[in-house]
């Protein structure tokens, strides 16, 4: 490895490849874990990067290691200069996928396909209409439906993120796991996690223990195959023996991932943030804007990063709203 290239190696030894990029802070659902329900108060459309902004801070990262780049939001399929965002990206040597709710998909589909864009990650909390609506405040139910089916059928690959709330949707854990029996999709099970506004206490949470004694208690042990963790895994994934798909698991809370951690966040309005539990940003922009060099600046927050979680190791310490509270909203960080 070279010199330039050990800016994002932190003082843990781990490299940071993967940078995901949020394009804006605005969504067109109102999920309430990810958007406190007042709203939040958006950046000036001047203090966001522009299209070419965007592809030249990524183009630094890859330059000094990057070589995955996922689009988030809010909704990044919201912004009118996507296709031009995409065009820029694809030209960098780095696989490139977005996070999206999916009511957008396929007004872009054939952006996604002309630059090769196949790996998609699609919210979706419920497989009930108006529980859909409970949650994200919007009747878009049947639209996300019908876009995820048209992107399997275009054979993208997709994974569907949801998102555990005790009392709203746990009991259909199993429902989506059967979804994998007849669809090529790989689920996310998602640990509710603590931002600011999202009303978040633990007893709203779905574990991961909760999730495997659902299954387990429906499927045979000798039908459950736990598959190898990829790299640098946010997801520990299972698979039901003679299913298409399968299913992850994304413990955050109980059981983190921080020791594999190769991510990096970059706000819409050009922070870097080196984990998503920390309420420390770095601005980029404004430095890039002038002229100057932001290599020393991501240097920096990659050596700053935390080893767990932000410096929050127990359970405990995640009950303390002290600790997070003045954390942005998911929906001003990027999913």
């Amino acid at each position: 490895m070279t010199a330039s290239k050990t800016i994002l190696t932190d003082d843990f030894g781990r490299k940071h490849n993967y940078l995901r990029i949020s394009l804006l802070e605005k969504c067109n659902l109102r999920c309430t874990y990810c958007m406190p329900a007042d709203g939040i108060a958006l950046s000036p459309k001047a203090s966001l990067m522009t299209a070419e902004e965007i592809f030249s801070i990524a183009q630094t990262f890859v330059e000094n290691g990057v070589d995955k780049i996922r689009l988030t939001g809010g909704e990044p399929l919201l912004r009118k200069d996507f296709p031009e965002i995409i065009s820029k990206l694809a030209s960098l040597e780095v696989s490139v996928s977005i996070t999206t709710n999916g009511i957008l998909i396929d007004r872009h589909i054939a952006v996604l396909k002309q630059f090769k864009i196949k790996k998609i990650n699609l919210s979706l909390d419920t497989l009930v209409s108006s529980k859909f609506h409970t949650v994200t405040l919007r009747d878009q139910f049947q639209k996300v439906i019908d876009n995820l089916h048209l992107l399997l059928n275009n054979d993208f690959e997709v994974k569907v993120n949801v998102v555990l709330i005790k009392g709203f949707n746990e009991n259909e854990i199993l429902d989506f796991v059967k979804l994998t029996q007849f669809l090529p999709i790989s689920i996310r099970f998602i640990e509710f996690m603590p931002f600011a506004g999202n009303e978040w206490d633990r007893s709203k949470m779905v574990s991961q223990n909760e999730i495997l004694f659902q299954v387990e208690n429906t499927f045979s042990s000798d039908k459950i195959q736990k598959l190898e963790d990829e790299e640098n895994f946010t997801a520990r994934t299972y698979k039901i023996k003679g299913f298409q798909g399968n299913f992850g698991i994304i413990s955050s809370i109980t059981n983190p991932f921080c020791d594999g951690c190769n991510r990096i966040r970059l706000t819409a309005n050009g922070k870097i943030k080196n984990c998503l539990f920390s309420n420390a940003e770095t601005d980029l922009l404004t430095p890039f804007r002038n002229g100057e060099s932001i290599t020393n600046l991501i240097s920096d927050s990659i050596k700053n990063k935390k080893k767990v979680r932000a410096g929050m190791v127990t359970v405990s310490e995640m009950d303390d709203p002290a600790l997070h509270f003045d954390n942005r909203s998911m929906i001003a960080i990027g999913g």
